[in-house]
């Protein structure tokens, strides 16, 4: 508990402008969350910090922290401050269900309404938070940073609870030797996506480097060919293939792809990316199957996705050898998977993955990829600046060409989305996004990772 009230309290006197003199107030619930807070808030007013502490369950209070923060100058307090500088959430830690209960959830709507404009770090976890799923199922704490102990919780990463927990920041509180089996969720980093990315060696020629049939778009829907096609030029691949009804306003957007009207004529490729605008007429079903029957890795995505639901796609998913990849954002989710994904997104992912035998990306501000034996990854680029149309033609190249580049199914799909977040976060820097600023802004964000 020291060792996290430590971290708890450096990261406080950080955020505070100077710790001397500043306002600090301490939201303290039961147990040893509230004790954190307390603990760090006697540390905090050892330094000359004005440090009070509004007990949200007097009668179970962590004693010692109490003991702790009186004896360093700070007060208990029944009142909200008419101002602070800072707002520590130490109301409920991991072991919290559900939202913030009365007559918690009122002092801090009081909080929240008096104190509006101070940052707030929570401890551990935003109260109201599921540190093991991200649920957020009532009122929750809004935190600009959080300060969590010992691991990440998944809750800090997905879903609802990773808006609710801005920065997040670990401290380690010596637990390594005893976190012992798999982690619950991986976060790679641009390191390890760096050291997944392919990279052209001096004997590659463009058939080694891995080539990409790209199967998008659409008399109606043109433009998701361009786009797909853009995210895989951006990618690892050394030659783009694409297939469709959309040919001649790819060849005049990008020269250097070899393009035809349709998948059984593209020639060989390594890996298909197929969907995007593809329209679901008997021409697309058909487009659909060809690619399918591919003994090659395959990224599905939109339209094939809504095809994938007709019963008669069922045996050309199940009777493939290669990795497939879908690509669902919530709505495609719930056709697929017959139900939306609630509020557990991870375990909704892993179900869907094990039942349709493939990785699954699920989209979102923080995008989920899960395998069929249930190893799961999330992406901690995402943005809202995505929230475009025609943004996910441009993942689905990318991820096409990281497939047909040789790249794992799993390593693709997260290294796609990976980068297609930079890119995202690089476009949102210069104004409103389009997909065409995506796919612009792709080869500076695979640039920044070496």
């Amino acid at each position: 508990m020291q060792r996290a009230a430590a971290g708890l309290a450096r990261r406080c006197a950080e955020t505070l402008p100077r710790v001397y003199g500043s306002r600090v107030l301490l939201l303290v619930g039961p147990g040893n969350n509230g004790g954190d807070a307390l603990y760090a808030g006697a540390r905090l007013a050892r330094r000359g910090a004005g440090v009070s502490a509004l007990l949200l369950d007097p009668e179970r209070v962590h004693q010692g922290g109490a003991a702790a923060l009186r004896q360093a100058g700070g007060v208990v307090t029944r009142d909200v401050p008419r101002a602070v500088d800072l707002v520590v959430d130490g109301i409920l830690g991991i072991g919290g269900r559900g939202g913030l209960r009365e007559p918690a959830a009122s002092r801090v709507a009081e909080v929240s309404s008096a104190l509006r404009g101070a940052p707030v770090i929570a401890v551990d976890v935003p109260s109201g938070v599921d540190a093991d799923t991200g649920a957020v199922a009532g009122m929750a704490i809004h935190a600009d940073i959080t300060v969590t102990f010992g691991a990440l919780k998944p809750g800090l990463l997905v879903g609802a609870g990773a808006v609710h927990s801005g920065l997040v920041e670990l401290v380690d509180i010596g637990l390594g030797p005893y976190l012992d089996g798999d982690p619950a969720l991986y976060l790679p980093d641009a390191d390890d996506v760096a050291a997944w990315w392919p990279r052209p060696s001096a004997n590659d020629n463009k058939y080694s480097r891995g080539v990409v049939g790209i199967a998008t778009g659409s008399d109606r829907y043109p433009g998701a060919a361009v786009l797909s096609v853009a995210g895989a030029l951006a990618g690892p691949a050394g030659l783009v293939r694409y297939a469709g009804s959309a040919a001649d306003q790819v060849r005049s957007h990008h020269p250097t792809v070899i393009s035809t009207d349709r998948v059984p004529d593209a020639g060989r490729v390594q890996a298909w990316a197929c969907g995007s605008g593809l329209g679901t007429d008997e021409r697309s079903y058909a487009e659909l199957r060809t690619v399918l029957g591919a003994p090659v890795p395959a990224i599905l995505d939109a339209d094939a996705l809504t095809l994938l639901v007709d019963a008669r796609m069922a045996d050309w998913l199940r009777d493939r050898d290669a990795p497939t990849v879908v690509t669902p954002h919530d709505g495609e989710f719930q056709r697929l998977a017959g139900g939306a994904p609630g509020d557990d997104r991870v375990a909704a992912a892993v179900h869907l993955a094990e039942r349709m035998d493939s990785v699954v990306l699920l989209k979102g501000d923080r995008t989920i990829v899960a395998t069929p034996d249930g190893r799961v990854y999330v992406n901690p680029t995402g943005t809202g600046a995505l929230a475009t149309g025609g943004t996910g033609d441009v993942l689905a190249g990318l991820l096409g060409s990281l497939l047909a580049a040789g790249l794992p199914a799993e390593h693709a799909a997260i290294a796609a989305a990976f980068v297609h977040g930079l890119a995202g976060r690089r476009a949102a820097a210069e104004g409103p996004v389009t997909a065409a600023d995506v796919a612009a802004h792709l080869r500076p964000a695979v640039r920044s990772l070496f």
